[in-house]
């Protein structure tokens, strides 16, 4: 069994921005495969089916962002989930708007719901799919994180939200994870 989990805050003033780009793709890959995430507790919504016949589960915490680890670490233990079998979709500010990039393991590199699911796993060797949201240019990094999308911004994002679609599907499907990195790095 795979796990796709997506970070984000809870809440309706929470929807649809920047830090909420996990959230976004993963609701965007349950979409395409039927998957409602319809279950409720470990702190999480989730929901699990057949994507090119493996089982996937797709997880949204219900915790906070900086908590993310709170919600992560049980379903592993839960469903006896491997951390080489979990994706984490998350936002990141130091990639252009747009460019998606797969990592197998890593710092949190300042991002606090990676910081959570690294205390609470123990092990920074899991795989990420960042999603770039980039940099503020004139807000702080609060207000630009937890702000929505321009106009001109979201069919860039919707684009790297489609590819992020297809990586996981692939992940998903087997494909090696450096051939991966290499076709949509």
């Amino acid at each position: 069994m795979k796990m796709i989990v997506g970070l984000g805050n809870i809440g309706p003033q929470y929807d649809n921005t920047r830090h909420n780009t996990g959230f976004m793709v993963v609701d965007a890959f349950a979409q395409q495969h039927g998957i409602a995430l319809t279950t409720r507790k470990m702190d999480a919504r989730f929901g699990s089916g057949l994507v090119n016949g493996e089982k996937v589960l797709v997880v949204k915490p219900t915790t906070f962002m900086n908590e993310s680890g709170r919600a992560v670490h049980p379903i592993m233990d839960y469903f006896k989930i491997d951390v080489a079998d979990i994706m984490v979709v998350q936002d990141d500010m130091d990639l252009p708007l747009g460019r998606i990039r797969l990592r197998d393991h890593g710092s949190a590199g300042g991002h606090n719901g990676i910081k959570s699911i690294i205390a609470h796993v123990g092990t920074q060797n899991f795989g990420r799919l960042k999603v770039g949201i980039a940099h503020p240019q004139q807000h702080t990094v609060v207000d630009y994180v937890l702000g929505k999308f321009t106009t001109d911004q979201r069919p860039v994002f919707n684009q790297a939200s489609d590819r992020a679609v297809a990586a996981l599907d692939d992940w998903v499907a087997g494909s090696d994870f450096t051939q991966l990195m290499n076709q949509y790095n």
